[in-house]
């Protein structure tokens, strides 16, 4: 395990943590997304939701995969080219959020550092597509392109079907459609120089 943090990840990580402390003493439900018919809305929410957690289990999770794959990503990204990444996976998570709330009516708000994670996980599935992953719960070793693929057939599953109630499965593949765009934006660009 690599424990030299690249300053972007190291960032993301802290500010996640610092935020979850905060929301320990404050009452920042302002900061989460909220659907767009529910009177809660603000423009700003739809980058503030993702730095807000549920509580320590998923704080934890979140924080795992951006040290786990997000490091690894800014070193082949660059500073910049990863933060803009992660913002447009979390942004495109949001937008995606919002209009499944916006259809089924729903009045609950989002939070978490999720759509961000799963465009990170997308990208470590396009760019380390050989490389060994192995699940936690059961401890499966499977190539990355192979966990991300199924990782994000189950979210879409789960999310058609309402299983799991109360989890933002369409916020999770609105981040890895965001992310997938990007690097489609960046691989296209770089054909036409």
């Amino acid at each position: 395990m690599n424990f030299n943090i690249p300053p972007v990840t190291r960032a993301l990580l802290i500010a996640n943590i610092g935020v979850f402390l905060l929301q320990q003493v404050f009452n920042l439900a302002i900061f989460a997304l909220w659907p767009l018919h529910s009177g809660a809305f603000m423009p700003w929410q739809a980058v503030t939701y993702g730095f807000l957690h549920a509580n320590w289990a998923h704080l934890f999770f979140n924080m795992f995969a951006v040290y786990m794959f997000g490091g690894e990503l800014e070193r082949v990204f660059g500073q910049k080219r990863y933060l803009n990444y992660y913002l447009v996976s979390v942004l495109s998570a949001a937008g995606l959020q919002l209009l499944v709330t916006y259809g089924t009516g729903s009045v609950y708000p989002t939070l978490g550092a999720s759509g961000g994670v799963f465009g990170l996980l997308l990208a470590y599935g396009m760019y380390f597509p050989r490389r060994t992953v192995v699940l936690l719960i059961p401890p499966i070793p499977m190539p990355a392109w192979l966990f991300v693929t199924l990782y994000g057939l189950l979210e879409l599953f789960l999310g058609v079907t309402g299983t799991q109630a109360g989890v933002a499965h369409f916020a999770h593949l609105g981040g890895m459609l965001g992310g997938y765009l990007m690097i489609r934006h960046w691989r296209s660009g770089a054909r036409r120089r």
